[in-house]
């Protein structure tokens, strides 16, 4: 009374997810038998088979006891452990149920063993169904048994064409399971062919077999006399039982079919909560008709196809939509800019096939500045989704608003997130902003919690560039007022910068000194081309996989042909902005060291600071200053300038013994070589001058 024959299934994990109708349709039961937790759960039509009130069971084995007599349940206990211990995937026994009148039946079970990495069975999915009528006498079982076969032989095709379609993502996918040679020997049918409803249209999406395609058919009306116009016109199944039958109701399309050997065919609605999203035939060349069993198991399948394929057109749709988004959201074009190459790429990430994951929140971006100057920035919001990258469109248009003000690169990073603080959001954002003036190679870097720049030398070296950071952006609320300190570097002519997401740098397991280490390395031995150089980092990237964006910005100091006469570095210093006072203090010392005028900086600084200081206290406006290298034959100077909107010209006054004031003038005129003002527009420039060491002019 034991069947060993069952056929192994390799059904998902989490099977079946929606079996009701196929089960049903088969006058089945199932069960999920946790065998860790002991638990086994039943669907009312095993209820009804065991005659149990679903009050009655509370999904423990043993409350079966009440229903099935101790020695049955003893063979049928011999026939699981055993399958439980050979390796076996499957069992299949008989036993008799005791009904609530006293009287037995004979049931029918069968189980699917699932088990671990290491062959520990841990879950046994399976079925019941009513068998008394099966073993009523010999040869009624004998019947009995070889439709079961049948029956299960089919039903094996929708679970196992419904387990292969479970992994299709695209409406692409979806044929290909359905067309691949193993798909079509499971469906018993020769051939494959499969139409879309697109504006009151069938479009044809999968044609039959190689070479048989009809023209005229690949977009045809609903209404035209086609079999998959009728399935779509009907809602129902349009059955083919010969080639007589073909030739006669569709004359059309059987002249383009004859060479085929084609002798029946099944066109099967796809619809959708009650529309109709397509249709699609399955041709055979080796059957005439179709019994009732097997309609109703095309039907079922039929089914089965139709949520796979709206789940793979939702999928699509979403992709186009986030696609959409994150092209919208990024620069359309990146400015060229004088004196540098540039390169910039962006990866989707691939989340497990979850719809609306393939977008994220990393972006890129280069504004170009007053000045020549330049600025580069690389973001990552917080997430992987549509609102990810809305977040960070608006990030994106506000820090570039605050950079092409004229503000500070700390400044910058300061009031983007206060912005993104203030956008109701749960999201917060790393970034990196780093503005250069290409004439003298200084950046000024800012560092908001994001990866820092590496930087490829011009003899191949490449080095990871240690800049001080602040917290990520939008954490004002939950910190108070953000502080970004400012690191300065220099970039040589035909210096590479990049500036990165992590998706580039993280690797599964690995620390992320280590995946920078690993970067710089490939950097290191990459093109010279920034171009070339972007691809193979975007190219690795994919052959790694995983599962976050990657952003990245390629800056390549050009090496120019002949020298420039000198550098120019230009900051805004606003009324009421002490940090952006600091900044330009340090900018100032910073300059003059890379400028050759090290043993001056003091100097420069202080002059700088008095300049900038009178404008402050004395006008009502800010003070804008602007660093200039000027080589004249041999002699190099470093000038500082601070413009202002006032036509007031500065005059000498008595500071006396104990002022605080008044000082200004006889400082600037100690200090420096020689100074004077100029009219600029509706306001002035105080400049300063300071002969340096002689020295080559910079790049």
């Amino acid at each position: 009374m034991v069947d060993r024959g069952a056929n192994p299934l390799s059904l998902p994990d989490d099977w079946p997810d929606h079996p009701d109708p196929i089960l049903a349709l088969n006058r089945m039961g199932s069960f999920d038998w946790d065998l860790d937790a002991g638990v086994m759960q039943m669907d009312a039509q095993a209820h009804e088979i065991f005659d149990l009130r679903p009050e009655e069971y509370d999904d423990r084995p043993e409350s079966l006891g009440s229903r099935v007599p101790s020695g049955e349940a003893l063979r049928l206990d011999t026939v699981v452990s055993r399958a439980l211990k050979d390796g076996s995937e499957n069992y299949g026994a008989y036993f008799r149920v005791r009904r609530r009148d006293g009287s037995l039946r004979w049931t029918h079970t069968q189980g699917y063993i699932r088990r671990d990495g290491s062959g520990r069975p841990r879950r046994i999915i399976g079925i019941v169904r009513d068998a008394t009528q099966e073993l009523g006498d010999s040869e009624a079982r004998r019947e009995q048994a070889a439709q079961e076969d049948l029956r299960r032989r089919q039903t094996n095709v929708v679970q196992l064409t419904t387990a292969a379609l479970a992994h299709a993502r695209t409406v692409q996918d979806v044929i290909d399971v359905l067309k691949d040679t193993h798909g079509l020997t499971h469906l018993g049918a020769t051939s494959l062919v499969m139409g879309l409803v697109e504006a009151g249209r069938i479009r044809l999406i999968a044609e039959g077999p190689e070479g048989s395609f009809i023209p005229g058919t690949d977009v045809t009306r609903i209404d035209e006399p086609y079999p998959m116009s009728e399935a779509v016109r009907t809602l129902s199944p349009c059955f083919i039982e010969s080639p007589e039958d073909f030739a006669e109701r569709y004359p059309g399309l059987w002249q383009g079919l004859t060479g085929l050997n084609i002798t029946s065919a099944a066109y099967l609605p796809l619809i959708v909560q009650a529309r109709p999203i397509g249709a699609m035939g399955l041709l055979y060349s080796d059957r005439r008709g179709f019994s009732a069993e097997e309609r109703n198991i095309l039907v079922a399948l039929g089914s089965s196809i139709s949520q796979s394929l709206q789940r793979a057109m939702f999928y699509e749709q979403e992709m186009d939509l986030a696609q959409g988004l994150q092209q919208a959201m990024l620069p359309r074009t990146i400015p060229s800019v004088s004196g540098a190459d540039l390169a910039v790429r962006y990866r989707a990430a691939s989340i497990g096939g979850s719809l609306g994951r393939d977008i994220g929140g990393d972006w890129y971006d280069l504004i170009p500045l007053p000045g020549g100057r330049v600025g580069a920035v690389i973001g990552d919001v917080q997430g992987h989704d549509t609102h990810a990258a809305a977040v960070m469109g608006q990030l994106r248009i506000v820090l570039r608003a605050y950079a092409a003000e004229g503000h500070p690169p700390a400044t910058v990073m300061a009031r983007a997130s206060a912005f993104l603080d203030e956008l109701d959001t749960d999201r917060s954002a790393t970034c990196l902003y780093a503005e250069a003036d290409l004439s003298t190679g200084v950046l000024q870097v800012v560092r908001a919690g994001h990866l820092d720049p590496l930087v490829r030398r011009t003899d191949g070296s490449c080095r990871r560039v240690r800049v001080p950071g602040g917290l990520p952006l939008g954490l004002s609320a939950e910190f108070g007022q953000l502080d970004y300190p400012v690191g300065t570097m220099e970039l040589d002519p035909g210096d590479t910068l990049l500036l990165c997401t992590d998706g580039l740098v993280e690797l599964p397991g690995a620390d992320l000194d280590d995946g920078m280490e690993t970067l710089a390395a490939l950097i290191a031995v990459g093109p010279d081309d920034v171009r070339d150089l972007a691809d193979r980092l975007i190219d690795v990237a994919e052959e790694r996989g995983g599962g976050d964006d990657v952003a990245l910005l390629l800056l390549r100091r050009r090496v120019l042909d002949s020298p420039r006469p000198g550098g120019r570095l230009k900051q805004r210093v606003a009324p009421g902005d002490p940090q952006a006072l600091a900044e330009a203090r340090h900018m100032i010392r910073a300059t003059a060291g890379t400028w050759g005028a090290r043993d001056r900086a003091d100097e420069i600084e202080l002059v700088a600071d008095e300049m900038i200081t009178n404008v402050l206290m004395h006008t009502e406006g800010s003070a804008v200053l602007t660093l200039r290298v000027l080589t004249e034959g041999s002699e190099r100077r470093v000038r500082v300038e601070v413009e202002d909107s006032s036509s007031a010209l500065p005059r000498r006054r008595e500071a006396g013994e104990s002022g605080v004031s008044g000082r200004g003038l006889f400082l600037i005129d100690t200090l420096t070589d020689v100074w004077g003002v100029e009219a600029r527009g509706g306001g002035k420039c105080v400049w300063s001058e300071f002969v340096v060491a002689k020295a080559s002019a910079p790049a």
